[in-house]
């Protein structure tokens, strides 16, 4: 096995704390797997914030390196699918929580998480897409299998100043729908804007209980929130109209009724984006290039070094990130 050395975020469980520190590997300290990559670019999610500071069961095994995100070259390859010098990305399938994931400048991985890098794409920005950018399609997409349409009325993201809430922003913008905007944040009401925002409505104003029904308001939306806020949009959705949900940062609860669904018609759907079928998951990834304004995604785009991962870790959990935040390995 290669002696070289490479950098690493690991995370080790230590007298019940989760502690995160940059360290030196050799490529025998990796994981099982039939393809090694030498990773460029990973991204930091809400996810990945939970695993760094340890406040959320995100790292299943330890030691880790977490990160559910890379993207890079591949070095050596055991499988048929792949040969030194391919670009490629992985999301998803328990990197970053059962498996070592993106923090380090090495990963082995299993050929069948593989995605061929997108024609459209670099490693920065298919990392500045990520997890969060690719769940916000597979939101766009369910709400386009149900029927909502440009043409049905307005739709709601929100959690929308996060990495999900402003691609599906973005994206839905781009793609001719009505979009209205969630946030409890003032000072990003004008990137929400420029993402193609027409309206932007105060987080507040939906955290009350709602009625059962309550008046019609969205032909569909794309939550993140969850909890009570989750609960209002499904009151307040059109006749047949229906609600993408992937994310529960306002809470995993839901105190709803069953009235939006056997009066109305309307339909949650579930959207969840690690173990997601190869096919949904190439189909996802060209519309990402096709339906994305790249300049707006870079607009979007923070880069950090691995070294400041766990300090803006905490920023992501405490709200204070907008938009999407790559890390760069090689810094």
């Amino acid at each position: 096995m290669s002696e070289e050395v490479f950098k690493a975020l690991v995370l080790r469980h230590i007298e019940r704390k989760t502690l995160a520190n940059i360290e030196r590997l050799t490529e025998d300290a990796l994981p099982e797997g039939d393809v090694l990559v030498a990773v460029e670019y990973s991204s930091l999610n809400y996810k990945d914030g939970l695993a760094v500071t340890g406040k959320g069961k995100v790292a299943l095994v330890f030691p880790l390196v977490p990160g559910i995100d890379l993207a890079g070259t591949v070095l050596r390859s055991e499988s048929p699918a792949f040969k030194p010098g391919d670009r490629i990305v992985v999301t998803g399938w328990g990197i970053g929580e059962r498996h070592w994931g993106g923090y380090a400048q090495k990963a082995r991985v299993q050929s069948g998480w593989i995605l061929p890098m997108p024609m459209g794409l670099n490693a920065r920005r298919a990392m500045a897409i990520g997890t969060a950018g690719f769940t916000a399609m597979l939101c766009v997409m369910a709400l386009e299998d149900a029927g909502v349409a440009p043409d049905s009325g307005p739709v709601l993201v929100t959690g929308a100043g996060g990495g999900v809430g402003s691609i599906a922003v973005a994206v839905l913008a781009n793609l001719g729908y009505h979009v209205t905007a969630l946030t409890g944040r003032s000072e990003i009401h004008g990137s929400l804007r420029e993402l193609g925002a027409l309206e932007i409505i105060d987080r507040t104003s939906m955290e009350a209980p709602p009625h059962p029904l309550e008046s019609q308001r969205w032909a569909g939306a794309v939550d993140t929130v969850g909890g009570k806020i989750l609960a209002r949009v499904l009151a307040e959705t059109y006749y047949r109209g229906a609600v993408a949900a992937c994310g529960l940062a306002g809470g995993h609860d839901l105190p709803a009724t069953v009235m939006p669904f056997i009066l109305r018609g309307v339909s949650l759907l579930g959207v969840e984006s690690v173990l997601c079928p190869m096919p949904r998951r190439k189909k996802a990834w060209k519309r990402l290039e096709r339906d994305l304004p790249m300049a707006m995604l870079d607009r979007l785009t923070r880069v950090i070094s691995l070294e400041d991962v766990p300090a803006v870790a905490e920023e992501i959990l405490a709200g204070k990130v907008h938009g999407r935040v790559v890390v760069d390995l090689n810094t």
